[in-house]
C-alpha cells in the first residue's frame, strides 16, 4: 500500500462520512491497515465543509445518515466548481433498484455493499483513482431519460462513470447473490438443530426458576432467621459476613429474575428513565469486590455518568461487563478495571476496561455468540452466555457494543445507548 500511496496519492487523503459507530470504526481499520491518510466524519454537512476547505482524493460516504443523505451530498459535491471529479463511493445495502437510479442522478463513481470485503474495498479505491482522469477525456457526457415505476428520470453523467457505476452494482449483485445461496444451504442445514436447542431452551426457561431461585429463597429466609434470633450471639465479623450472603443471594435472585424475564419475552419492553450510570457501575463493583476482597484491584469509575436507560437491564450488562473485567485480570499481581465515558464523533460511548489477559481480535466475531468463549475453561471459569445477554440488552437501546483487545495486554468494551 506504501508505493500506491506514494504513486497515486502523494500527500492526500480520503474522506469518508459514516455515522455508525461500529461501520466508523470498521472503516477506520481499513484505513490504518492500508496506511491510507483519512479524514472520518459522523455527519455529511461537516464533511461537506471539510472538503471545501481541504480537496480530498476520493470520497467514501454511507447513504442513510440523519440530515443530508449519502445521495444529497454526493450530489452536492459533483455540482460544486471544481470538486466534479472527485471519485465517490457510496455505502448501500442494494436493497431497492431505485438506489442504482439515485446514484446515477448524484453522479456517485461506485456503489460498495455492505458488509464489504477490504480487500475489494481497495481494489476500487485503486481503480477510481489511477483511472480518474481517463475517465473525463474525450467528453463522453450524455443524458438518458428512464422511466422507472411510471416515473421519470433523467441522467446526466460522463459514460464511462455510467458504465463503472452499472458494473460495480452488477459485480456486487452477484457477489450478494452467492452468499444468498450460501446462506440458504446453511440455514436448511441447521433448522432442525436449531428447532432441537429452541425447545431445549423453552425447557430451561420453565424450570431454571424453580432449580436455581428456590435454593437461593432457601439462603435468604434462613440468613433472616439468623439474623432475627442469633443476632445478639454473633460477633461483629459474623453478623458482617451473614449480611454478605443474605444480600448476595437476594443480588443473584433478582438477577436471575431480570434475565428469565428477558429471554422468556423475546420482545422486551424496556422503561427508560435519566439514570447515573456511575452509581450503579459503584454498586455493582461493591458487590463484585466482595467475592474475593484480598484481590488488589484500582477502580477508577468516572462520576456522574448519566444515560437513559431501563435501570434492571443497565444492571445487568454494567453485572456482565465488570465481572469480566475482574475475573479476566483476576491473574494479574495489581488489577485494574475503569468505566468511563468518551466523546466518540459527537455521540456518547460508555466503556469498560481492564488490564488483564485480553483476547484475539480475529476472533472477536464469537464474542457476542452464546455459548462461545475465548478461553479454556481450566483457564477461566464462564459459560459463554453473559455477553450474548448485554448485545441484546444494547440493541434493546438502540445502541451498538464492540470490544478492542490484545493478547496480555487487556480489553476494553464499548458501547452506545442510542440517545
Amino acid at each position: 500500500m506504501g508505493n500506491f500511496t506514494k504513486q497515486i496519492m502523494g500527500t492526500g487523503y480520503i474522506l469518508a462520512v459514516e455515522d455508525s459507530l461500529v461501520q466508523a470504526k470498521q472503516i477506520e481499520h481499513f484505513f490504518k491497515l492500508y496506511g491510507i491518510n483519512y479524514q472520518l466524519y459522523a455527519n455529511a454537512e461537516d464533511a461537506y465543509e471539510a472538503v471545501l476547505r481541504e480537496t480530498p482524493e476520493l470520497i467514501i460516504s454511507d447513504i442513510i445518515m440523519p440530515g443530508m443523505d449519502g445521495y444529497q451530498f454526493c450530489r452536492k459535491v459533483k455540482e460544486t466548481d471544481g470538486l466534479s471529479k472527485i471519485p465517490i463511493i457510496l455505502l448501500t445495502s442494494l436493497q431497492d433498484p431505485q438506489d442504482i437510479i439515485k446514484g446515477l442522478q448524484a453522479g456517485a463513481d461506485n456503489f460498495i455493499t455492505k458488509p464489504y470485503d477490504e480487500k475489494y474495498l481497495f481494489s476500487r479505491i485503486q481503480y477510481l483513482l489511477i483511472n480518474r482522469e481517463s475517465r473525463f477525456s474525450g467528453g463522453g457526457e450524455m443524458v438518458i431519460e428512464l422511466i422507472f415505476r411510471n416515473q421519470k428520470y433523467q441522467i446526466n453523467s460522463d459514460k464511462k462513470q455510467i458504465l463503472d457505476l452499472l458494473l460495480s452494482v452488477y459485480e456486487a449483485a452477484i457477489h450478494r447473490n452467492d452468499e444468498l445461496i450460501e446462506t440458504k444451504a446453511k440455514l436448511e442445514s441447521v433448522n432442525e438443530s436449531l428447532l432441537r436447542a429452541n425447545q431445549d431452551l423453552e425447557a430451561f426457561s420453565r424450570t431454571v426458576s424453580h432449580d436455581l431461585k428456590s435454593p437461593l429463597n432457601g439462603i435468604i429466609g434462613f440468613s433472616n432467621i439468623l439474623m432475627d434470633i442469633n443476632s445478639s450471639n454473633l460477633n461483629d465479623e459474623s453478623k458482617k459476613y451473614l449480611q454478605i450472603i443474605h444480600q448476595s443471594a437476594w443480588s443473584m435472585s433478582n438477577l436471575i429474575q431480570d434475565l428469565l424475564d428477558f429471554s422468556r419475552s423475546g420482545i422486551v419492553e424496556i422503561e427508560q428513565e435519566p439514570l447515573n450510570l456511575s452509581e450503579i457501575a459503584t454498586e455493582v463493583m461493591n458487590e463484585i469486590l466482595l467475592r474475593d476482597p484480598a484481590r488488589k484491584v484500582k477502580i477508577d469509575i468516572q462520576p456522574n455518568l448519566m444515560a437513559k436507560a431501563d435501570k434492571k437491564m443497565i444492571t445487568v450488562v454494567l453485572n456482565n461487563l465488570l465481572g469480566n473485567a475482574f475475573k479476566y485480570s483476576g491473574k494479574k499481581d495489581f488489577s485494574e478495571i475503569s468505566f468511563g465515558k468518551k466523546d466518540y464523533y459527537g455521540q456518547d460511548l460508555f466503556f469498560v476496561y481492564d488490564n488483564g489477559a485480553g483476547f484475539d481480535m480475529t476472533q472477536a466475531h464469537k464474542l457476542f455468540q452464546p455459548f462461545q468463549r475465548l478461553h479454556c475453561p481450566n483457564e477461566f471459569k464462564g459459560t459463554g452466555v453473559g455477553l450474548s445477554t448485554v448485545q441484546k440488552i444494547i440493541e434493546k437501546h438502540s445502541g451498538q457494543i464492540w470490544a478492542e483487545s490484545e493478547i496480555g495486554n487487556g480489553a476494553t468494551f464499548f458501547f452506545s445507548l442510542g440517545n
